[in-house]
């Protein structure tokens, strides 16, 4: 090993220009390579971000993926007469005992929820009409459940909690009712209930639709409204790890009947688009790194053409055909990690270049950054490129020398 190190060191040395070059490309391939995919990382990591905050990781609604069987299918499933249009019984919506289920929640660890009631009610103030979703909630749980708090312009959600008759509003929707801070309201539900509010507090999440539809109020007063005493038609829940939030939402389903919806499942298109993105953006950045092992493949070729006669000699004193192809893995191994050693901090400092990008998205009211990866797995992954690009350019080469026929060519079989 020690003698195949040194011939290999031997060979790049005597050309050093041309392994100058094929190092620089291999530095350059890994910079882009971790610039390119920090990037798209950071922007998947902080669209999933913003998906998983603003949301609840589980939502457990009155809903069943599939109609419960109505009694009289369930006493005669072979009967001769068939009873067509039966209607079921009319009820009121609501998850039933979901006082238990929350406390079975609230005891499992990393596992935070809230029992909500959502409604729709129609705000009418100087003349105008405005459908609105009611959220019905504990205020004293709010913080822990939603990020509505984090968005807040004026006021606070434990200012729910001290004025039962409170409501939280986005800001735009005030904008387009002219309607100020402090200011009452009056709500209607279908139920023909109508009830006064005073705003309290406002929001802006950045999303039009949003804050425009949007209300926050203490459950009690909403039970109120929509005539639902004692009734909640939805759960939401926070994890403390998100990622498990799919298989802990189909184990609750299949405990409690109840549909209960994960972030995963809620959000599969975009998180399908998203894996389609990555085998994208991996192949085109993965091609620049297979551009700059040409670089090594062609310098390593054009040595074993050079070197016949060494090899031939090598050969005939006792060296075998792994020993041969080992001299110029080594080559390619040296150059390829010398590449990625020289190009991980061009890379960084190339993602600490991008980090100080600020730009204006349309109806942003404040600058932002680029988002960027910083995590071991992006350097691992450059790291890894680079080599195997490196070794797989050195080995189609290394197979041929290898292959020499020493008789021939100590014979002048060239």
């Amino acid at each position: 090993m020690k003698i195949a190190v040194f011939i290999a060191f031997k060979h790049i040395l005597s050309r050093k220009r041309q392994s100058l070059v094929s190092v620089m490309g291999i530095v350059i391939g890994v910079a882009f390579f971790l610039a390119i995919s920090s990037l798209m990382q950071g922007s998947q990591k902080d669209f999933i971000k913003r998906l998983i905050d603003n949301a609840p990781h589980i939502t457990v609604s009155d809903d069943f993926r599939a109609a419960k069987p109505q009694p009289v299918s369930k006493m005669y499933p072979h009967g001769l007469v068939e009873l067509r249009s039966v209607k079921p019984l009319t009820e009121t919506r609501g998850i039933r005992g979901y006082q238990k289920i929350l406390d079975e929640l609230k005891a499992t660890p990393g596992v935070r929820a809230s029992a909500v009631l959502n409604g729709q009610a129609l705000l009418s103030f100087a003349g105008q009409d405005v459908n609105i979703n009611l959220n019905g909630m504990i205020p004293q749980e709010m913080r822990e459940i939603t990020t509505i708090e984090d968005n807040m312009l004026k006021g606070s959600v434990d200012d729910l909690a001290a004025d039962r008759n409170g409501i939280i509003l986005g800001q735009p929707l005030l904008d387009k009712m002219s309607l100020n801070f402090g200011d009452n309201i009056t709500l209607a539900a279908a139920t023909g209930q109508v009830r006064v509010f005073r705003i309290i507090g406002t929001f802006r999440t950045g999303r039009a639709e949003y804050d425009e539809r949007q209300a926050f109020v203490d459950i009690e007063r909403v039970q109120s409204l929509l005539g639902r005493a004692n009734r909640a038609n939805s759960i939401i829940i926070k994890m403390d790890n998100p990622d498990d939030a799919l298989s802990f939402s189909r184990t609750l389903e299949r405990k409690i009947g109840y549909k209960s919806v994960s972030w995963q499942e809620a959000t599969e298109d975009l998180l399908n688009t998203l894996v389609i993105r990555n085998i994208i953006m991996y192949s085109v950045v993965s091609a620049v790194l297979i551009v700059a092992a040409f670089g090594i493949y062609n310098i390593i070729s054009t040595v074993v053409m050079e070197k016949h006669r060494d090899i031939a000699i090598l050969k005939s004193i006792g060296f075998r055909a792994a020993d041969i192809k080992r001299i110029f893995l080594i080559q390619g191994v040296v150059l390829g990690f010398a590449g990625l050693i020289a190009g991980l901090p061009l890379g960084c400092g190339l993602m600490y270049a991008l980090m100080q990008i600020r730009f204006n998205p349309p109806g942003a009211t404040e600058p932002v950054n680029m988002p960027l990866d910083w995590s071991v797995p992006q350097f691992v992954i450059a790291g890894a490129f680079a080599l195997v690009a490196a070794v797989l350019a050195a080995w189609l080469p290394a197979r041929k020398a290898a292959q020499v026929l020493p008789v021939d060519i100590l014979r002048g079989g060239m």
